[in-house]
């Protein structure tokens, strides 16, 4: 279902951050300072963090969101992701602009329910796969055309916040998204495997992704490793795409041909330095105040968590087989 944008808002726009955890601490630092922005206040079940957080950025501290009905214009939702509908759902039917941090739900159908409720309330429903707003991945964005093998690396040590989901939803389903943004094709085929290392879920997991386009996707995620690594490579039929996107780094090479043997010409983009996460929320408050569709939609977020649902099952699948 297609979102309906609302009119454009008028003067400063009224933000106020749901969860300020380990990401949207963040989100409250880069609103209280982002122009044509007021941010109303901060929200956190923790009240001296909520508290803490506020007096940073001299505003008020809540620890219940329906504090902030009918006084917002916009929230950012920051808080673990079995919270994800019920708030945004709370939120959009007090006709709020949403961004919902990834996984935008728990499940697909709660997704569906939160894309639907923002279209008929008529208000912006974004998610955030900040992934998207990496400088680098802007740059390489036009020189991605048809790939026939993809392959992703992303690594981490084990992180120092809560994990609530496993590491499909935690880390892969950023380049999920991202296979979905590029390579544009149905996926037809998955084989996964996962393993539990240090929590009762998945820690390190490997997919092969195969799309109709014949594409084929080799992904890898974990938060477990000693090294953090955050690379993805894309091999077409006349060029090679490396994208670091921890690093924001981009390398293009392409076959060009010529009097006598073939020739490679290429090397390193240019990369401007910016944070995405400021540019996801740029994005966001300019999609909100302009009546536009946000870089990352409501939809798209339910089709990379639906994929990501895809990806666990065929690990589980695969993992009752004798």
């Amino acid at each position: 279902m297609p979102e309906r944008l609302p009119e454009a808002v008028q003067g400063r726009l009224r933000v106020a951050v749901i969860g300020v955890g380990h990401l949207g601490r963040h989100h409250a630092r880069l609103l209280a300072g982002m122009p044509g922005v007021e941010l109303i206040g901060v929200v956190d079940t923790a009240p001296g963090r909520a508290a803490e957080i506020a007096a940073a950025h001299q505003t008020t501290a809540h620890t219940d969101w329906r504090d902030l009905r009918g006084r917002v214009d916009a929230v950012t939702i920051a808080v673990p992701t079995e919270s994800h509908a019920d708030i945004a759902l709370g939120c959009i039917d007090a006709g709020a602009a949403v961004l919902v941090e990834k996984p935008l739900a728990s499940s697909v159908a709660d997704a569906t329910r939160i894309v639907e409720a923002a279209a008929a309330r008529g208000v912006i429903c974004a998610v955030g796969h900040s992934e998207r707003f990496n400088p680098a991945v802007a740059a390489a964005m036009p020189h991605i055309a048809d790939p026939r093998f993809v392959e992703v690396h992303r690594l981490g040590a084990f992180p120092d916040r809560s994990l609530d989901v496993d590491v499909i939803f935690d880390l892969m389903i950023h380049d999920l998204d991202l296979l979905l943004a590029t390579v544009g094709s149905e996926v037809v085929g998955i084989e996964a495997v996962g393993v539990h290392v240090l929590t009762g879920k998945t820690d390190i997991a490997n997919a092969r992704l195969r799309f109709a386009s014949g594409c084929i996707a080799n992904l890898t995620a974990s938060r477990i490793s000693r090294d953090r690594v955050r690379k993805a490579r894309f091999f077409q039929r006349r060029s090679y795409v490396s994208i670091d996107f921890a690093a924001r780094e981009v390398e293009v090479y392409r076959l060009v041909a010529g009097d006598g043997r073939p020739a490679i010409d290429g090397g390193r983009l240019e990369v401007p330095h910016d944070e995405p996460l400021r540019r996801e929320l740029e994005d966001f408050v300019h999609a909100v105040r302009d009546g536009r569709a946000p870089g990352v939609t409501g939809a798209a977020g339910r089709e990379a968590l639906a994929l990501a649902t895809r990806v666990a099952e065929a690990m589980s699948a695969g993992a009752e087989r004798p």
